[in-house]
């Protein structure tokens, strides 16, 4: 319990028929026919072949957002790329119906450029690879905090807020910066932090990045670079 007390303090900084007919007076019987010859059997018709299932369908491209949001017109669909020095790229989606604020925020500093360049600063096997922090330290920041939006529950892949501790943050409001991937599920953070999103695409990346080498306060020894942030809907 220490452990885990431990490693959420570093984090601090979502009818009928028809009637039948009336009887007819009787005919006079027609003569029987000659029976007609019994003709053979007809070949069975060949089974019919299987329809080839139908293809999925392909799901629409990204497109990317580059002009800034506002909180009350979102898109319906909206996801933060990230484009990894040495690892790769990860896609997720974000909650725009449950964190509306902390989306929209952390949207409109990828569109201006912000995450370019910047570094995953800290990362903790089966618990956080935790970035945005433009000094690379886990002490820098944008100088303003943002509501809390507390809904979601930390799932593995989950993209949520860092934020300062409790005793100078009652209100839990999150980093303006600050994120963190969640490499397991963390329900120990459940209650605490503001979840904005969960990757869709590169989770394998998200874990090779769990397992960097680290060292002193759990910063990766070879550093690790956000080439390119992008905001991108479909």
């Amino acid at each position: 319990m220490k452990v885990a007390a431990s490693l959420i303090g570093f984090l601090l900084l979502g009818c009928g028929g028809p009637p039948e007919p009336a009887e007819s007076p009787a005919a006079p019987p027609a003569e029987e026919p000659a029976p007609a010859e019994e003709a053979a059997p007809a070949p069975e018709a060949p089974p019919a072949e299987e329809a080839a299932p139908e293809p999925a369908p392909v799901p629409a491209a990204y497109s990317d957002v580059t002009e800034k949001l506002s909180e009350g017109a979102l898109p319906a669909s909206l996801y933060l790329k990230w484009e990894i020095e040495s690892y790769g790229t990860i896609i997720a989606e974000l909650y725009t119906k449950d964190a509306p604020k902390n989306v929209t925020n952390i949207a409109n500093l990828a569109i201006e450029g912000f995450y370019d360049g910047l570094t995953f600063h800290r990362i903790v096997p089966g618990f956080v690879v935790q970035g945005g922090d433009p000094k690379g330290t886990g002490a820098g920041g944008t100088g303003y905090t943002v509501p809390a939006e507390i809904a979601r529950k930390h799932e593995k892949g989950c993209l949520a807020m860092a934020r300062k501790p409790d005793k100078v943050n009652p209100k839990k409001e999150s980093s303006g910066c600050q994120f963190y991937f969640c490499l397991d599920d963390l329900t120990e953070l459940d209650g605490n932090y503001t979840v904005i999103g969960k990757i869709v695409e590169g989770l394998e990346v998200m874990e090779a990045l769990g397992a960097a080498e680290t060292g002193k306060k759990e910063k990766p020894k070879k550093k690790i670079v956000m080439k390119k942030v992008t905001v991108l809907t479909r």
